[in-house]
């Protein structure tokens, strides 16, 4: 729904608009209405050019506001659409690590004795994940052996490890999120202090 205040704004510069159109003349008088037969100064004249001028630049300008105003409004639509349920979905992030970490807890013989449990748990996971990918939420899993980057992942601590190289992952505690090109959680991560 519109916002009545930018409405009125917008009225506001239309009538602007129409007011100062209403004053601003031809570029040149008719021969009907030529100032200098009628024994009007030439200073007058060019005043009223000026004058002219003036309004005709404050019309471009309204109308350039207006512009700017409109793709502003246009452009904070478009953030609000897409990044508007961000806290919603970071506060949807530990759902998904209790979930995940139950489905990795689960054993064959707890899936022997409660197999409509764990394909309940399961349906849920995968519907969640459904809804993340409707939503623009994907998730960042690094590999081990990836090189470290900041940007998606936070180090949680360093660690010399042989046959690695400094800066490779070498263990992933928790996926991270991107919320479109957002990041929503970084992917936490060990990462190799040894130097090769």
């Amino acid at each position: 729904m519109a916002d009545p205040k930018k409405k009125d704004e917008l009225s506001d510069i239309e009538a602007a608009i129409e007011e100062i159109m209403a004053g601003v003349g031809t570029d040149e008088p008719t021969e009907a209405q030529n100032p200098l037969e009628d024994g009007a100064p030439v200073d007058e004249i060019e005043q009223l050019r000026a004058e002219r001028d003036a309004l005709r630049d404050r019309v471009m300008r309204v109308l350039a506001d207006a512009e700017n105003s409109r793709k502003r409004h246009e452009r904070d639509r478009r953030e609000a659409e897409q990044y508007g349920g961000s806290k919603l979905a970071r506060d949807m992030l530990p759902v998904f690590d209790n979930m995940k970490r139950a489905l990795e807890a689960t054993t064959d013989q707890a899936r022997a004795q409660a197999p409509g449990l764990i394909e309940g748990v399961e349906l849920t996971m995968r519907e969640l994940l459904n809804i993340f990918s409707k939503h623009g939420i994907t998730i960042i899993s690094p590999e081990i052996g990836e090189v470290f980057d900041p940007q998606h992942h936070q180090a949680m601590f360093e660690a010399p490890v042989p046959d690695t190289k400094a800066g490779q992952i070498i263990q992933v505690m928790a996926e991270g999120f991107l919320l479109h090109d957002r990041l929503l959680r970084p992917a936490q991560v060990g990462v190799s202090s040894s130097p090769r």
